[in-house]
């Protein structure tokens, strides 16, 4: 369905965020990693509270909610299917979160990935961002890609293009308030109002 030009209506009880898919298809040059000492731990087989505990903490502001609505028996068979890795970012007791999903041939999707809040802004996420490319690189690809939202940090998608991804699709996302429905609690993401 294509939109037309103009303003349209989203129901009460929705939220709506503009996506912006992006991409890679040669491996780039990496950043300098940010000063201090930072750990990338993969872990395998990922409990289901610590995996939530994260994903909440890194995620909640943006309202990174899709996994939070998940029972245990569909996120267990998401994050710890064969070709999805895990990572933990950790610094200074701050931590991120990083995870890739090579399940699609010659592909990798950077499926979640971000730092808790006293990390923004610090150039921390430079230091994942490396490792992911890393990662995914040492593989035999043709691409790399992810995907953020009008939701995200402001400066989310010019992190990636810094990163050496290029934005190639744009969507429209409508969903259900996840504040509304106690997925995440009405205090999360400030800077999107709630309309009832």
């Amino acid at each position: 369905m294509i939109l037309p030009d103009g303003h349209s209506d989203i129901p009460a009880g929705k939220i709506a965020a503009v996506v912006t898919h992006l991409e890679m298809t040669a491996r780039p040059a990496l950043r300098d990693d940010p000063a201090g000492a930072w750990t990338l731990r993969k872990v395998d087989t990922p409990a289901l509270h610590w995996y939530r505990d994260l994903h909440r903490r890194v995620g909640e502001e943006w309202l990174w909610f899709s996994r939070a609505r998940m029972n245990d028996a569909e996120l267990a068979t998401i994050i710890r299917a064969p070709g999805v890795e895990v990572y933990a970012l950790g610094v200074d007791g701050h931590e991120g979160l990083l995870e890739l999903d090579f399940r699609e041939p010659g592909q990798c999707e950077l499926v979640y990935f971000g730092v808790t809040a006293a990390l923004i802004g610090t150039g921390a996420a430079r230091f994942p961002m490396n490792r992911a490319l890393e990662l995914a690189w040492s593989r035999d690809l043709r691409r790399v890609w992810v995907h953020t939202c009008t939701f995200d940090h402001p400066s989310a998608v010019a992190f990636y293009q810094r990163s050496g991804f290029r934005p190639f699709r744009r969507q429209i996302e409508i969903a259900d308030d996840p504040r509304l429905d106690g997925t995440l609690p009405r205090t999360a993401a400030r800077h999107v109002p709630i309309i009832e």
